[in-house]
């Protein structure tokens, strides 16, 4: 082997050795963390092409909002305090499964009213709300629960306990100079003397308006603050607020607001019951210092893209609001979605157009009937420059299980709280059980374009809990009273005649009486296993047997019931099969134990 050839070999070495690094180096570079496994049915979600959801955990109680630290661990508001009176939850994925298998619940302070919600984490502190409460616990990095006791930073001291107490919630935001905060709620729903009452003129000039309705700022690090002696108004004319977040990229606040509600329980000649259905707009505003969103005065109608004035203050649905006055939602959502938090991504594992984009976590109507219940969904809105640069977006639907909503209680999960994790995933919980998702983006983000998002457009515009209803096709009490009538003629009105007032001796009325009317559970359980005995309706006594009708299925069952509830001059809300099936189970679970 010549000297020449020697030397030739070692230069291939060292340029095969650099080449090797350089190779390993941009691998390294270009390598995202690794990330877990989805389920294979992504948990039951619907998600836009190339992402994967893994259930981090199915139950932890009856959760509120939720938040993750730089080591990926998780931390989660009860609504209630449980048992042991703890109403925090820790979770930590010790294996990198995807799967929490270290869950320990915590926290030891007192907590009034039962609205706990608030959950982020600022400055090296753990800061959670209760309905009258901001507390604070201090993180420790090397263990899973923060260390001490809790420190109170606000405290309601309930300037409006004269006017009730309706949108008690304290969601938390915090901006980069040393600042937190607090939306208080109205009392009430459009600051009428008489709280609700149909026809009723509001008060004007507002007085809840001094004390609520609003944002206030306070010191994020001192202690035992209230509102009338250490807030700061810092906007003013919002309802109610529990989707809150300071958006970094703007160095701004922004919140969702819920709007109010019944304009065709309230004015039913102005409203039919598809407009109140859809009306007013959730509205999603930029609230800078001095902002007025209007409440209760002017409300936001999406479908005309005006802000009007509300039928307490003389509106007639064309009077609109001063737009140098009163600030304008940059995004008008649908009525009654429930808008419950909200957060702007700023990771890097998702595509670009997430970037800095809005994500809502609707939880969803109660008061949309007789059209299915709406929201129950998470939304997305980009944004570029610090305005949505489009249209609203469905990211994640799937939550209630259900292809109809009735009943707010017929949904199997209800989107509550958002959070990022340090890899860029996004972090999903829900209100019912406490089921927490873990959201992740597998594809090649080069490759993601409007394709990867067809499936949630069409379910944008097909899927009953998010599409505009239609007047007449989604009108769900027309189908179910009409084949309601004609199972009560059939196995009913022989012995409750056919105008439901009962024969006056024998067999009972069902106009006007708590036995339809009231408990739904009680009303469900008396079709389907009879009843035998005395019993008083209406201050009469009656005492025959009613056969049981099990034999009706769950469908036929919640069919009638909706008829006689909606009718005889009784205006009770539906029944639904979903109500229905779940308490035959119960009753045959509890027969055959």
């Amino acid at each position: 082997m010549t000297s020449q050839f020697v030397q030739k070999l070692k230069i291939l070495i060292r340029i095969s050795t650099f080449l090797f690094a350089v190779g390993f180096l941009t691998a390294s570079c270009n390598t995202s963390p690794s990330l877990p496994d989805g389920d294979p049915d992504n948990g039951g979600l619907f998600l836009p092409d190339g992402f994967e959801a893994v259930v981090v955990i199915d139950s932890v109680g009856r959760a509120r909002h939720l938040t993750v630290d730089e080591k990926g661990d998780i931390y989660m508001k009860l609504r209630v305090p449980n048992e042991a009176g703890q109403g925090l939850v820790a979770l930590r994925d010790t294996n990198s499964d995807g799967k929490a298998d270290s869950v320990v619940y915590f926290g030891d302070y007192p907590d009034t009213g039962n609205y706990g919600t608030g959950m982020r984490i600022y400055n090296g502190y753990l800061y959670f709300s209760t309905a009258g409460e901001v507390y604070r616990m201090k993180m420790n990095m090397d263990k899973l629960i923060p260390e001490g006791d809790a420190e109170l930073i606000v405290k309601d001291d309930y300037k409006n306990a004269t006017y009730g107490y309706e949108h008690i919630a304290k969601p938390l935001a915090f901006d980069g100079e040393g600042h937190i905060y607090v939306a208080f709620g109205s009392p009430g729903d459009v600051c009428q003397e008489f709280n609700r009452r149909p026809g009723a003129p509001g008060m004007d000039p507002c007085p809840q308006l001094e004390w609520h309705g609003g944002i206030w700022r306070f010191d994020a690090n001192k202690l035992n603050q209230t509102q009338a002696e250490d807030g700061y108004r810092y906007a003013t004319g919002i309802r109610s607020v529990v989707a809150m977040e300071w958006n970094k990229a703007e160095n701004t606040l922004y919140v969702v607001q819920h709007g109010r509600d019944n304009f065709s329980r309230t004015w039913p000649e102005m409203y039919s019951p598809w407009e109140s259905a859809l009306l007013p707009s959730e509205e999603f505003l930029r609230v800078e210092e001095g902002t007025d969103g209007g409440w209760p005065y002017y409300y936001y109608d999406q479908l005309q893209g005006k802000k009007l004035l509300n039928p307490e203050y003389g509106g007639d649905k064309s009077i609109e609001a001063d737009p140098d006055k009163i600030t304008l939602p940059i995004v008008g959502f649908p009525g009654h979605f429930a808008p419950n938090d909200l957060h702007f991504y700023q990771g890097d594992q998702f595509p670009e157009r997430y970037k800095n984009g809005a994500f809502v976590a609707f939880h969803g109507s109660t008061i949309r009937g007789p059209y299915p219940q709406g929201g129950y969904f998470v939304g997305f809105v980009p944004f570029e420059n610090g305005t949505p640069s489009g249209p609203w977006e469905v990211f994640a639907d799937g939550f209630s299980m259900l292809d109809t909503i009735v009943n707010t209680g017929d949904a199997a999960a209800r989107p509550m709280g958002l959070s990022m994790g340090p890899d860029g995933s996004l972090y999903i919980t829900e209100s019912v059980q406490g089921k927490v998702w873990r959201v992740m983006y597998k594809g090649k983000k080069s490759d993601f374009d409007e394709r990867a998002l067809a499936k949630l457009e069409e379910r944008k515009n097909t899927r009953t809990n998010i599409k505009n209803p239609d007047p007449e096709k989604d009108n769900l009490e027309v189908g179910m009273i009409e084949s309601g009538a004609k199972i009560y003629n059939l196995y009913c009105s022989t012995c409750h005649q056919r105008d439901g007032k009962g024969d006056g001796t024998r067999f009972p009325p069902l106009a006007s009486t708590d036995w339809v009317t009231g408990n739904k559970r009680r009303l469900i359980e008396l079709v389907l296993n009879g009843m035998e005995g005395p019993i008083v309706v209406n201050e009469v006594a009656y005492n025959q047997i009613m056969p049981a009708h099990n034999f009706l299925s769950d469908e036929d069952v919640a069919s009638v019931l909706t008829y006689i509830r909606k009718s005889f001059g009784n205006e009770a809300n539906s029944v639904s099969s979903a109500e229905v099936s779940r308490i035959r189970a119960q009753l045959e679970t509890e027969q055959e134990n």
